[in-house]
């Protein structure tokens, strides 16, 4: 079977709006992310059959870590002929081209024309897919905050060379992009939009909001994997728990819209109706509100710039009694939020050495029954002050800051272990 032949991408953002088919890859095609989008593909190409939205939207590609059965079903529901495996040793699905191993995502990104690749691959895993994409001058609807948190320093400047657009598929972000339209084009921004003085990444607080430090220490998986109000896969459920995922996100908005770390605050608001907010040099602010509902940030990127209807049930404003409550993080019981500012400050590979440490610790929280909590953030403040940082040139210097940094996390897991025995 023949894959598409890959061009460069900056054509056909040239006139977006003038196409009728927007043809997508997906990374992470059987995670949470991934399965949303599929559901979103469905929606628009109903819209579109009724004259409701421009373009119909082909889906040419498929990416996924494991899941081979869900890959499979996937592909035959909307016709991919190509996809991609990282644990895929002798998998075979009828009439379509796998690719197999821990690059395949990244050959299925340089082999298959499309015009946009949504990369919701968790974790560093999907660095180097993303960044191919990049490179080729894809639009990348992005759900992996890992990319930029790990490879910020290669990635927009890729962007910024091919003319690719970084469309933010993170709630917050999504938000912060949409409070801006109007001041600013599409990430990755060359400079700070203008006008403003800050911008507010909300917090629903998670399980632990109002938890004592004991109780947080303490906390069992079970406990932890509990949100309140968004419904996630379990690595950005633990990062919600701990604040980690406020943390990362604090660094995707530094490089997605090109402001300092002092420039960018966290506020836990426990309805998680308020997504971000923009505060202008005027004092006014403009915040974006919607139902908690990851398909609306995925079709704001993938319809960009058309806005059409959706699946996600409207706010009831006017129905009934609502509050807005906000309130200022506790950085002595979430004492992760606090590591995206050293990142920021620090630069180079300590980005991909926090991003590193945090995955390793939350993997082994997930694994261990045993394993408490509070150790997740015991483990990622000693890995980030025993990694030492290095300048960021290249792919290969952040893949090795994070072998340096799961190496540091393992051993202090097996010293634990060894001495418990």
């Amino acid at each position: 079977m023949v894959a598409h032949r890959p061009t460069n991408g900056r054509s056909h953002r040239q006139n977006r709006n003038a196409l009728t088919t927007r043809r997508i890859i997906i990374l992470g095609s059987t995670g949470s992310i991934g399965t949303q989008t599929l559901e979103v593909v469905t929606h628009l190409n109903a819209l579109h059959a009724r004259g409701l939205f421009q373009h119909r939207v082909e889906v040419v590609g498929l990416a996924a870590g494991k899941g081979a059965a869900l890959l499979s079903d996937q592909a035959s529901a909307f016709g991919v002929r190509e996809v991609a495996i990282a644990e895929g040793n002798g998998v075979e699905i009828p009439g379509v081209h796998v690719r197999r191993g821990t690059d395949a995502a990244e050959r299925l990104v340089r082999e298959v024309e499309c015009d946009v690749v949504l990369a919701a691959i968790v974790g560093s895993a999907g660095l180097p897919a993303t960044l191919a994409a990049v490179q080729l001058g894809r639009d990348v609807a992005l759900a992996n905050k890992e990319t930029l948190v790990a490879a910020g320093s290669l990635v927009v400047p890729a962007s910024h060379q091919s003319g690719a657009k970084l469309l933010p598929v993170d709630s917050e972000h999504a938000a912060v992009w949409q409070c801006l339209q109007g001041f600013c084009e599409a990430p990755a921004l060359k400079q700070p939009p203008r006008s403003v003085r800050r911008v507010i990444l909300t917090a629903s607080g998670g399980p632990f909001r109002t938890a004592t430090s004991q109780q947080i220490a303490g906390a069992t998986r079970e406990q932890a994997l509990k949100h309140p109000t968004w419904t996630m896969g379990a690595k950005v459920t633990i990062d919600s728990a701990s604040l980690m995922n406020k943390a990362l996100e604090i660094i995707e908005a530094h490089w997605l819209f090109a402001l300092p770390g002092e420039n960018i605050e966290a506020a836990v608001h426990p309805q998680s109706a308020a997504h971000a907010i923009v505060e202008f040099e005027d004092a006014s602010m403009v915040a974006q509100l919607a139902t908690p509902d990851m398909r609306g940030p995925i079709q704001t990127a993938l319809t960009w710039p058309s806005r059409v209807a959706s699946l996600v049930k409207p706010m009831p404003i006017g129905s009934g009694p609502m509050s807005l409550q906000f309130e200022a993080p506790d950085l002595q019981r979430f004492p992760l939020l606090a590591t995206a500012y050293r990142a920021i400050r620090e630069g180079g590979t300590s980005g991909a050495i926090l991003n590193a440490a945090n995955e390793e610790a939350v993997l082994a929280f997930l694994r261990d029954d045993a394993m408490r909590f509070g150790r997740i953030s015991e483990l990622v403040l000693d890995a980030i002050d025993a990694v030492s940082t290095s300048p960021l040139k290249s792919l290969d210097d952040a893949l090795d800051a994070d072998r340096r940094a799961r190496a540091v996390v393992r051993d202090r897991l097996t010293r634990v272990t060894a001495t418990a025995r």
